[in-house]
């Protein structure tokens, strides 16, 4: 009895575990195929020639650009979500987009198409602390004393937005003709825009965060319980709510900075994750997460690239499912 007993403990826990990882198995391979693909795929150098690994190198820099794009918006979507105790809100909310629309177009607007030359890491750098220090003050300002409140926070962001977003029309109505095509380029959002010198610092930033949050996954499911179980249980709410805050607006800045603003990507993503996954804990949404944002983001470059020859409408595809599936979750809440 005793020997049959175990046996059928050890099969009820395989299956349970092949339960949990198969969704993540599924997106990791069709997530490795796809790179493959796209590295690979209408490659017209003879295979193994040295023109065919320059090919495949040059191609190095987009995928690498996607991989850090989909593991920032879906890890930064999960955390907003665990933050807020809200499904449907995305990080956009807060007014990222909005910011960075306004400072490309302060810079267009201030410096006229000489801004077009106004690239490289220095660059890049200081918008993203730019964003960062503005979130950090934000969350600061709002997080003391008596002004402690999430919903304050998140009604602050869209006010905050609708203002940049109000500045930036003003500015781009006064820009010429010319200076408009320039800030236009620099605002759509396209994975051919990756700069190969950024990607060894997003690299460092993306990892760091990655394993930090992994670390603290465990305080974070008793943060996406509420404030009060989670004082109840001894965790510094404030506190913990703040740090994720602050890990959002890095990995948003990162993905932003890197191939502009995608609003609905992280929400398409995350709403996947949650519809396959078994339970709510971060050990099992946050690889689910990121394996597939994967296999989203490269099914959809290697699609729309090599079989509809529309390889700059990646965002656009996405942005457009991302906001049609979000209005189809808000309408199925509203009428629960």
């Amino acid at each position: 009895m005793r020997l049959c007993s175990s046996r059928c403990c050890f099969g009820s826990s395989v299956r349970s575990l092949v339960g949990r990882l198969w969704p993540v198995l599924a997106a990791v391979t069709l997530a490795t195929v796809f790179a493959l693909a796209i590295l690979s795929y209408d490659n017209p150098a003879p295979l193994g020639s040295p023109g065919y690994w320059v090919i495949v190198q040059s191609r190095m820099t987009a995928l690498a650009t996607i991989v850090f794009v989909a593991v920032s918006q879906a890890l930064a979507t999960v955390l907003f979500h665990t933050a807020t105790n809200n499904r449907i809100l995305t990080p956009s909310i807060l007014g990222f987009d909005a910011l960075y629309v306004l400072t490309q177009t302060a810079l267009v607007f201030v410096f006229g198409t000489a801004a077009s030359s106004l690239e490289g890491i220095p660059k890049i750098l200081a918008q993203s602390a730019f964003m960062v220090l503005f979130a950090t003050a934000l969350y600061g300002w709002l997080f003391s004393g008596k002004r402690q409140n999430l919903h304050l926070l998140l009604l602050v962001g869209v006010v905050l937005g609708i203002g940049f977003g109000s500045v930036s029309t003003l500015m781009q109505r006064l820009l010429t003709p010319s200076e408009f095509d320039v800030l236009s380029a620099r605002l759509f959002g396209s994975i051919g825009k990756g700069n190969p010198e950024y990607l060894p610092f997003a690299a460092g930033i993306v990892g760091v965060i990655v394993l930090f949050v992994w670390l603290r996954r465990r305080t974070y499911d008793v943060v996406a319980l509420g404030r009060d179980v989670a004082i109840g249980l001894g965790v510094n709410y404030r506190r913990e709510v703040r740090t994720i805050l602050i890990l959002v607006a890095v990995l948003v800045s990162v993905a932003v900075t890197m191939v502009g603003p995608m609003t609905f990507f992280g929400f398409l993503v995350a709403t996947l994750t949650y519809q396959l996954a078994r339970g709510d804990s971060h050990a099992e949404t946050i690889p689910l997460a990121i394996s597939i944002g994967l296999a989203t983001l490269l099914g959809a470059t290697f699609v729309l690239k090599h079989v509809f020859a529309a390889a700059g409408l990646v965002t656009v595809i996405i942005e457009f499912a991302g906001g049609l599936l979000f209005f189809v979750v808000l309408l199925r809440k509203g009428m629960r």
